[in-house]
């Protein structure tokens, strides 16, 4: 049987692959900065399945599971909202960890995300996370999607504020920004596609009880 995982490129490439190292399964040919191959199978193997990595974009991890290219991935909490994917998540892996935040500048007189104005621009990557929590709030806002260098909407007055992922906070503050609120707290996920999985479930179901085992062993190491 062959098994293939969607791997997301940028931050979680490197805790996804030394996930599936600490499992049996080595995909560490996809962080060779020589290397442009984009699906890369493991030398090794715990059980005898073949395992092959399909390396995609970030927001691409739950589509190539979603339709069946891939029967697992490794993608962050956040995508899996803004995607709003019908995928299984499997195990919360504690890696990748950040947050979803509403931020304005430093000088604004606003203290919390209630104190918006109606009709309010909110900048945004994360267009259905910023609308959803808006909505949530029962405060109309218009979403302005940008998709790079988010921070410069409120200085420019572009917008009142923007949603974006937080990690330190250290782009904020070097750009004159301060979060407001929390919306939700993100890291890495394991998903399937929830009815392939059903139907492998016992192909894979030891693979995921590992992983979610690794994963549970890391954190607490990490926390020595």
């Amino acid at each position: 049987m062959t098994v293939t995982v969607a791997l997301a490129k940028g931050e979680l490439l490197a805790g996804g692959i030394a996930l599936f190292q600490r499992v049996g399964i080595d995909f560490s040919q996809l962080l060779d900065k020589s290397n442009r191959l984009l699906r890369v199978t493991s030398p090794i193997s715990p059980d005898g399945n073949r395992y092959e990595a399909l390396l995609v974009r970030t927001h691409d991890v739950p589509v190539y599971v979603e339709y069946g290219q891939a029967q697992l991935g490794v993608a962050g909490y956040d995508v899996l909202r803004e995607k709003r994917a019908r995928v299984a998540q499997l195990a919360d892996l504690k890696f990748g960890g950040c947050r979803m935040s509403v931020a304005v500048k430093q000088d604004s007189s606003y203290t919390s995300a209630r104190d918006l104005p109606p009709n309010a621009r909110i900048a945004s990557k994360f267009v259905n996370c910023a609308a959803d929590y808006f909505e949530g709030l029962d405060l109309p806002v218009e979403i302005i999607p940008l998709y790079g260098s988010v921070e410069l909407a409120p200085l420019t007055g572009m917008a009142e504020a923007i949603v974006d992922l937080v990690a330190t906070g250290r782009t904020l503050r070097e750009n004159g920004l301060v979060e407001l609120e929390c919306i939700y707290e993100s890291t890495a996920r394991l998903v399937a596609h929830p009815i392939s999985y059903r139907v492998n479930r016992g192909n894979l179901a030891a693979l995921v009880a590992r992983i979610r085992d690794s994963a549970i062993e890391s954190s607490y190491s990490s926390l020595r």
